[in-house]
């Protein structure tokens, strides 16, 4: 009994820890991000001007040989739009743009530079309420949030990079039928032609010939950057990463945080010849994808001179051309939404190495993506509602581990029949701990009683907890999710109040009381289940036990009204379905659900736990 009480308290410390966590931190930061991206969407219809760095420009610059891109020197700063007045619409209204259409997106190409800075997600919008603002996902430099991503050439004068002008040749706007061509013409005699096309989804290709024209040959490099002036307001939160995000050369995935990146102001990773590497929001993201097959130096890169930025980069080794001869360079560009099947589609159509992992499925990936992917999502598709799908995936696992849990109630249920004889065994020994011990064993071994076995169903649960938690935080899919009623956002705490009466008496007791009283219905109904579950066990001999598992239900009532409410759906649906089998099967083998009696004796007036 004495393992099986530390086994317990250790399950109930885990749990409660990350329960702390998640109110103390976690929430406090959901809710600043949300407030944060918010005002940050309000301000960009009024940004203040900025006199910003181009971000990583890449001016002319002899090329040699093994250059890497570290050794690419940065441009000086300038200043963005000349005037006083910049804001997003003014500059993204401006001549020299393609215009991109699709039926995931919107925005255009800055034909200086032949930049990606302006892109918004059509199907996402800043808040639950669907008339609010789209999602902006890339700015114009100069403008508030600054956020872009460009490929150009190094290595001789007037090579095309972050202030170069290219002509519109074909095309009057980018959808997936119909791509667009433009053109550059160097001093030297190169002549670059680029074809860029997107698919259905959030795709670029970007496709470059380029023919020398001049009478000798030419050496250069071909660069891709991925640049943004801000970070994320709300601090980082420990169950996500967001910043510097790529899988490159041997050492495969490699993340930095904002911060990490900060610290270190530049990373230099090992050259590669595949793969990709970006920045990476919660929901959001945007990739760099060589894929001519030259080596490239891939790098990291915090750029504090001017206004600070964060930058994922690539420098291709040196490609010369000789006298009328022609070179293709290809890459592609990702920017959209982390979206799980768009994601895996990439990766397996398109051969993007482990692009799956953009996605920060976790250390339990092996648990949480096929959790998401072979269970919830296709359980979706087939009803239409996240929050059935999460029922029913919580249905499936109690199926799966039926047989475990089935021999753990009966034991369970053994223990109670055989309790007034385990309590003549404490009497008899008393303070004789060794003989007491071993004469429980013996009774143990008799009656065929696993003293473990009630751990197995907490035990099954809590990775299938961590998972589901894991899977409705990171997955753009369960945002603004609906259920049923007053539940419109699964990864959202339930917003009905007790102090409202559920929405009866509106008087805003959201702004007044602290977030881990306002009881919604949902933590309500897991409180009262987990107590009416806890209460169907046998009495802990134990006070110290006993105490801890009487508030056990109140302490996870107050804590889960600040987690998603998919979670807190999922756990009370759980615990009912745990009371029907449990009852069952103790019935079954002969125990007496003392659950009335249990609770009488929670408040004096039915017998107590031994001492």
């Amino acid at each position: 009994m004495e393992n099986n009480r530390n086994l317990f308290l250790t399950i109930a410390l885990s749990v409660g820890i990350l329960a702390l966590w998640q109110f103390f931190y976690v929430n406090p930061r959901i809710e600043e991000q949300r407030q944060a991206q918010i005002e940050s969407q309000a301000q960009l219809e009024q940004a203040t001007p900025a006199t910003e760095a181009e971000a990583g420009d890449i001016p002319a610059a002899t090329v040699t040989p093994g250059t890497a891109a570290s050794d690419i020197p940065q441009s000086s700063i300038v200043e963005q739009n000349g005037d006083s007045s910049s804001d997003r619409a003014g500059a993204v209204a401006s001549d020299g743009r393609v215009a991109i259409e699709t039926e995931l997106l919107k925005g255009s190409i800055n034909l200086t530079g032949a930049r990606f800075d302006d892109l918004s997600l059509k199907n996402y919008h800043i808040d639950v309420d669907q008339s609010s603002p789209i999602v902006d996902l890339l700015t114009p430099a100069g403008v508030q949030n600054a956020y872009f991503g460009e490929f150009g050439y190094t290595g001789f004068e007037g090579a095309p990079g972050p202030n170069s002008n290219w002509t519109l040749e074909s095309g009057t706007t980018l959808t997936p039928g119909t791509p667009v061509t433009l053109s550059y013409a160097a001093d030297n005699g190169l002549a670059f032609n680029r074809t860029i096309s997107i698919d259905d989804g959030y795709m670029f290709t970007i496709e470059d010939t380029i023919t020398n024209g001049g009478a000798g040959a030419i050496s250069f490099q071909d660069y891709g950057r991925t640049t943004r002036f801000f970070k994320p307001e709300a601090p980082p939160i420990f169950i996500l990463h967001e910043g510097m995000v790529g899988v490159t050369g041997e050492k495969g995935l490699l993340e930095y945080t904002f911060s990490e990146i900060e610290d270190d102001q530049e990373v230099a990773l090992d050259k590669s010849t595949d793969g990709w590497l970006g920045i990476t929001d919660k929901y959001w993201a945007t990739a760099l994808i060589p894929t001519d097959g030259r080596s490239f130096q891939p790098r990291y890169q915090y750029l504090s001179k001017g206004i600070a930025r964060y930058q994922s980069d690539f420098l291709s080794d040196p490609i010369a051309i000789n006298p009328g001869q022609t070179e293709t360079v290809s890459n592609r560009f990702f920017a959209g939404a982390k979206k799980t099947e768009i994601i895996d589609a990439y990766e397996r159509d398109l051969g993007i190495r482990q692009f799956e992992l953009m996605i920060d499925w976790g250390w339990f990936h092996f648990i949480t993506k096929p959790l998401f992917t072979w269970i919830m999502f296709p359980l979706f598709n087939l009803i239409g509602n996240f929050g059935v799908a999460i029922l029913m995936t919580t249905v499936i696992v109690k199926a799966v581990f039926f047989p475990l849990a089935s021999k753990s109630y009966a034991s369970m249920a053994r223990m109670k029949v055989v309790q007034p004889r385990m309590q003549e065994i404490k009497e008899k020994y008393g303070e004789d701990r060794e003989k007491m011990q071993k004469a429980m064993m013996e009774l143990y071994k008799k009656e065929k009683i696993n003293p473990i076995a009630g751990c197995w169903p907490m035990l099954i649960q809590i990775p299938v907890f961590f998972a589901l938690y894991k899977v409705i935080y990171i997955t753009i899919e369960m945002r603004h999710a609906p259920f049923f009623g007053w539940i419109q956002d699964l990864s959202a705490p339930d917003p009905s109040s007790v102090w409202e009466l559920f929405g009866l008496i509106p008087w805003g007791a959201a702004d007044v009381l602290p977030a881990f009283v306002m009881l919604g219905v949902w933590p309500l109904l897991m409180g009262i289940t987990m107590f009416i579950q806890m209460q169907m066990n046998p009495a802990p001999p134990d006070p110290t036990q006993a105490m801890i598992f009487r508030w056990m239900p109140v302490v996870f009532t107050f804590m889960l009204s600040t987690f998603p409410a998919g979670l807190v759906i999922y756990w009370a649906w759980n615990n009912f379905l745990s009371i029907i089998q449990q009852g069952y099967i103790m019935k079954k083998n002969g125990a007496e659900i003392a659950l009335v009696d249990n609770v009488k004796a929670m408040f004096g007036r039915g017998p107590k736990p031994a001492e």
